[in-house]
């Protein structure tokens, strides 16, 4: 049985092992769609207790009151500590729910689109250009970050701690009666900003690292699998960086929407309150969620598209 196969089975009991390798029984976007789908949906559970701590980072002041002695900021342990004492172990995986429904569809959708833009540009089998593969990172983290959107406003919310929902149901239809289609969406300004340039930036410095390997490493699987995961701890680490401010932004918009409309009321307040630093706060574990999150994607990305025929 293939691969895919077995994973087939895996959500399917019933269902019989579907051979994705016939190109005349499923479209190439959809396949990548579901290859991107399986990889984040690894990566999205393995990593969330990061992305809390780094949403706590940028909102400290609900949680860590007591840990902050003379206005001294908190770090990334004593947050860490404190989830896990005020909530239990599984506290650090809470809005999992939100982060499933946001980055599990949000990575196929990416991976697809990505796929359908360079099949237009008859790049499926070719390598891409540093200026081409930015350019494709920022357009298809465009169009899955304006799709879900609402997801990632929520997803922000059940981290915080701040607003308590019910349910992922519930959380829509709370902040759709008590804002409207704006409270859906705020913060997109931000999230676009903090995304497409990371998904640019990413797939540029992933694809040159690449390229820059030589072809007879990649000869074997294993040795493949670790040049991928290699290459996306590289970009990863330096898309994250740039991207962080706004990341900050995002944060303060969706958590107070009627204190910060807009995304210079958020630059002020955090330029006024914490300086430069301010626009880095959460930077550690955002980016190694990021990093660590976007090699694995790519790498079971990679061997996925690999097994059904895309490559």
């Amino acid at each position: 049985m293939s691969q895919l196969g077995a994973l087939s089975n895996g959500w399917a009991i019933d269902t019989p092992p579907v051979d994705l390798r016939n190109d005349n029984e499923y479209h190439p976007v959809f396949k990548a769609f579901l290859a991107g789908s399986f990889s984040g949906t690894f990566s999205t559970i393995l990593f969330q207790p990061l992305d809390l701590v780094k949403t706590r980072l940028q909102n400290p002041s609900q949680h860590v009151v007591a840990a902050t002695v003379n206005r001294i900021q908190p770090g990334m342990i004593t947050i860490f500590v404190n989830i896990v004492r005020q909530e239990q172990i599984v506290g650090l995986w809470r809005g999992m729910v939100p982060s499933i429904a946001r980055c599990v569809p949000g990575v196929g959708l990416y991976f697809s689109s990505l796929h359908w833009l360079k099949s237009k540009l008859g790049k499926t089998k070719q390598d891409l250009g540093a200026m081409e593969a930015v350019g494709l990172g920022v357009v298809a983290r465009t169009m899955s970050g304006v799709a879900l959107i609402p997801m990632t406003v929520i997803k922000t919310r059940y981290e915080s701690g701040v607003y308590k929902y019910n349910g992922l149901r519930s959380a829509l239809k709370s902040i759709y009666k008590a804002e409207g289609i704006r409270g859906l969406s705020c913060g997109l300004g931000p999230t676009l900003a903090r995304d497409a340039p990371f998904s640019g930036l990413y797939l540029m410095f992933y694809t040159q690292t690449k390229q820059a390997m030589p072809k007879e490493w990649m000869s074997t699987p294993a040795a493949a699998s670790m040049i991928h995961f290699s290459c996306g701890i590289v970009a990863g680490i330096a898309a994250s960086l740039a991207t962080n401010p706004a990341d900050v932004l995002k944060t303060k918009m969706q958590l107070y929407p009627d204190k910060f409309p807009n995304a210079f009321s958020a630059a002020m307040y955090v330029n006024q309150n914490y300086g430069i630093k301010g626009y880095f706060k959460g930077a550690v574990p955002r980016m190694l969620r990021r990093t660590l999150m976007a090699a694995m994607a790519w790498t079971v990305f990679e061997q996925i598209t690999r097994s059904i025929g895309l490559k």
